[in-house]
C-alpha cells in the first residue's frame, strides 16, 4: 500500500500524460455524459448589503427552493481575509508531499486529516482528481491545536476565517427561518454544533473529459459556504437535467443548500446536486466550510412545518445513523433520499 504523499494527485499529476485507469469516470457519469451543460443559465446572486431585509428573506427563500444554490454579496466578511484565506490554502498545497501528511497527522482520532480523492469513505470505487486537508473549525478552538503550523500563520487566518464564516452562516440561516416561520434561533447549539472546513486542491488533469474533481452529490450539511478562487471555474449544479456552471463572482460566496436543511424543511427547500469538472492547464484551488450538526444530534422534520400536513414527511433519526447510510449509499443517492421519507 503507497504511502499517503504519494497517492497525492499533486505528487504524480505532473509527471503523467494520460490518466490513470481509477480515475476515469464511468461514460455516464463524465462531463460529456447524459446532461446538457448551459452556458445561458445562472444561479441567483443576493445582496446581503440591502436595508430591505424582507425582501432579502424572499429571495434567499426562493432560491433555496428553486435552485438549493445561490450567491451573496456584501456578506460581511472582508476582501482581505478572503484573499489571506485563498492564499494560505495555496501554499499549503504548494509544500511538498511529505510536509503536507506530516502537518496534518497531528490528530489521533483522524478528525484533522489531508486525503487524495475520495478518501474511499464512499461506496464507490473510481477516483477523484484532487487533494482535500479537512479539520473542525468551532468558534471555540476546539481541534486548533491539530491544525497545520505551516505555512505560517495558517491557524491565525484559517481561524479568523472560520469564526466569520460561522457568524455568516447563521445570518443566513435565521433569515431562511423567518422566511418559513421557524423560531430565527432554531438552527443555534447542537443543529449547528460542529462546524469543518475544506480546503480543495485539483491539479490540472491531461483529459478533463473522462475525470471529475468531485462526483454529483448532495451535501450531508445543514448549510455550505464556498469561496472559489476567481477566474478558474469548476463548481456546476444541476437543475432541470443542465448542468449550470457556477462563476465566481468577486467577493462573493455560493451558498449550498444541504441535504440535512431539506429533511428539516421537510423538502421545502432543495438540496441541489453539485459537481466539481476538472482542466486541463491550471490548478483550481476552493474552501468549503460545513455546517454539521453535533454527532449526537437527532435529525428530523421541524414539528412546525409538519403540522396539519397531508404530505410524506421525512423520518427522524440519530444524525450519526444519517452519516452511516449516506456515505454505504454513496454521494449519489436518489434512493436513500426515498428511503427517507
Amino acid at each position: 500500500m503507497e504511502s499517503l504523499d504519494k497517492t497525492l494527485v499533486s505528487s504524480w499529476c505532473n509527471v503523467r500524460s494520460n490518466v490513470p485507469h481509477s480515475y476515469i469516470q464511468p461514460p455516464e457519469n463524465r462531463p460529456v455524459g447524459n446532461y446538457v451543460t448551459s452556458t445561458q443559465k445562472a444561479i441567483p446572486v443576493i445582496d446581503l448589503g440591502s436595508h430591505d431585509r424582507d425582501d432579502i428573506t424572499k429571495q434567499i427563500l426562493k432560491a433555496s427552493e428553486e435552485y438549493g444554490f445561490f450567491q451573496v454579496i456584501n456578506h460581511g466578511v472582508s476582501k482581505d481575509l478572503m484573499d489571506e484565506t485563498l492564499n494560505i490554502i495555496k501554499e499549503f498545497h504548494a509544500l511538498s508531499p511529505k510536509e503536507k501528511v506530516e502537518e496534518c497527522s497531528k490528530d489521533p482520532n483522524k478528525s484533522c486529516k489531508l486525503y487524495a480523492s475520495h478518501d474511499k469513505i464512499y461506496n464507490i470505487d473510481v477516483n477523484f482528481w484532487k487533494d482535500t486537508i479537512l479539520h473542525p473549525c468551532p468558534p471555540s478552538g476546539k481541534y486548533m491545536e491539530y491544525w497545520p503550523e505551516k505555512p505560517a500563520k495558517y491557524r491565525e487566518v484559517v481561524g479568523k476565517y472560520t469564526r466569520e464564516l460561522n457568524k455568516l452562516a447563521h445570518k443566513i440561516l435565521k433569515l431562511i427561518c423567518e422566511g418559513l416561520g421557524l423560531d430565527p434561533e432554531y438552527f443555534q447549539g447542537s443543529l449547528s454544533g460542529a462546524p469543518v472546513m475544506l480546503g480543495h486542491h485539483y491539479p490540472p488533469c491531461p483529459d478533463p473529459s473522462l475525470t471529475l474533481g468531485v462526483g454529483k452529490h448532495k451535501d450531508p450539511t445543514i448549510i455550505t459556504l464556498l469561496l472559489q478562487e476567481e477566474g478558474i471555474q469548476g463548481l456546476q449544479v444541476l437543475k432541470d437535467n443542465e448542468w449550470i456552471g457556477v462563476v465566481p463572482i468577486p467577493n462573493a460566496f455560493v451558498v449550498n443548500i444541504g441535504l440535512l436543511l431539506q429533511i428539516v424543511t421537510n423538502g421545502r427547500v432543495v438540496g441541489a446536486e453539485h459537481r466539481a469538472v476538472t482542466n486541463s492547464s491550471i490548478s483550481r484551488r476552493s474552501v468549503a466550510y460545513f455546517i454539521y450538526p453535533s454527532i449526537e444530534s437527532v435529525i428530523g422534520p421541524a414539528q412546525a412545518l409538519i403540522n396539519g400536513s397531508t404530505s410524506k414527511t421525512y423520518k427522524t433519526m440519530p444524525y450519526d445513523e444519517f452519516l452511516k447510510q449516506y456515505y454505504k449509499k454513496g454521494p449519489d443517492g436518489p434512493k436513500f433520499e426515498q428511503e427517507l421519507l
